[in-house]
């Protein structure tokens, strides 16, 4: 069995920015406009106004500030509440397959890796842009890998059960080395008139180069160990899908979109998450109190803050548990590796390291490292 490194991670960032304050005030025109149209309903107490909503408000519930998106325009405008994508042609890179290119590009520079190193190319994201051909196989071959691309969903864990199937692959011989591209285009399935969750979600796009340990470069991350947990929630759910059409679906109904019963998710899953961390921990004779950082999914500020006082026992600072969430937004299961990619060069030789997404499922993936 051969051990198993992270030599380096990507990232692409995406070229529009939204802020809080253009947020709010685009959501308060769209609500004003409903509330103009629907006014006799309103005032019959037969229809609920739409409330109005704030900087205030948005931070507080989920401390974002900003958040990087493909397109703005469409997002921003009141009469319309989502991105304005061009359809590409079959024939052109698709926009996934673009973004993933980008952040495996960025991996592979950083490491000093060229295609021919890699044997597989696992595309790990929340939402897939079409069910086939497989996005990781047009990321593959539009980076010149030989080898093998898959597919697959874990929700916000999707990056890290990636991570899992990759050490497996390298540990066992089936891969050298094997990019994990998790490709997060999120605006468009994030339901832009919902008050309770219009500011949740970003666009990113990360990489996770893993490779045999020997070949890995001076300062890498061995993998200690990974370790996964689901069980069955509605609380976390999209319905849209091939079938919805089959169904004679309206594209506009609100399940057809991210929704979430976020107090239950609160409340469920941060135990949940310290509960796998410490059991993951104690499988390889470590302890929370010994872990230089926690790369924690970045869903919500409250979240993390209750997780990192479960596993230390009093309050995380940023340098236990970095945030990244006030400037990229929630990225699905982009955002521990967004975390780790920016905050992991300060480590020194045998110092470790926790990298955990949780999310819908529910699922919790985690990945123990230690600085080489």
């Amino acid at each position: 069995m051969h051990r198993v490194a992270i030599s380096s991670t990507g990232l692409y960032i995406p070229p529009c920015v939204i802020t809080n304050e253009e947020l709010v005030a685009s959501f308060n025109s769209y609500a004003e406009q409903e509330n103009a149209a629907h006014a006799v309903e309103i005032a019959a107490g037969t229809r609920p106004p739409i409330p109005q909503s704030s900087v205030e408000f948005v931070e507080k519930a989920s401390g974002i500030k900003r958040r990087y998106v493909m397109e703005k325009s469409g997002v921003l405008d009141p009469k319309r509440m989502r991105p304005r994508f061009r359809a590409r042609p079959d024939t052109e890179i698709s926009m996934m397959a673009e973004i993933g290119v980008a952040a495996a590009r960025d991996a592979l520079a950083r490491a000093g890796k060229q295609p021919a190193d890699i044997d597989g190319v696992i595309c790990a994201s929340a939402n897939m842009q079409r069910a086939y051909p497989a996005m990781a196989v047009e990321i593959q071959t539009a980076l010149g890998i030989k080898g093998f691309g898959f597919d697959m969903n874990v929700a916000c864990s999707s990056a890290t059960f990636g991570i899992e199937i990759a050490v497996n692959a390298i540990k066992t011989g089936t891969a050298r080395a094997v990019l994990v591209v998790d490709p997060e285009i999120t605006s468009p399935h994030l339901a832009w008139k919902d008050r309770d969750c219009h500011f949740i979600f970003g666009d990113v796009c990360t990489a996770v180069l893993l490779e045999r340990l020997e070949g890995a470069p001076a300062g890498a991350f061995e993998v200690v160990g990974t370790r996964l947990q689901t069980t069955f929630s509605n609380n976390i759910r999209n319905n849209a899908g091939f079938m919805s059409r089959s169904e004679d679906r309206d594209p506009d109904d609100r399940d057809q979109l991210f929704y979430q019963e976020g107090r239950k998710v609160f409340k469920e899953v941060c135990p949940m998450a310290a509960e796998h961390i410490n059991k993951h921990l104690a499988e390889h004779g470590l302890a929370s109190a010994g872990v230089r950082r926690f790369w924690l999914h970045q869903a919500n500020l409250s979240m993390n803050q209750l997780i990192g006082r479960k596993l230390l026992g009093r309050d995380a600072t940023a340098d236990d548990a970095p945030v990244i969430l006030d400037e990229f937004g929630n990225t699905a299961s982009a955002g521990s590796i967004i975390a780790f990619h920016r905050h992991h060069d300060d480590f020194k030789a045998g110092e470790v390291g926790v990298i955990c997404s949780f999310g819908a499922g529910y699922s919790i993936g985690s990945v123990v490292v230690r600085r080489t």
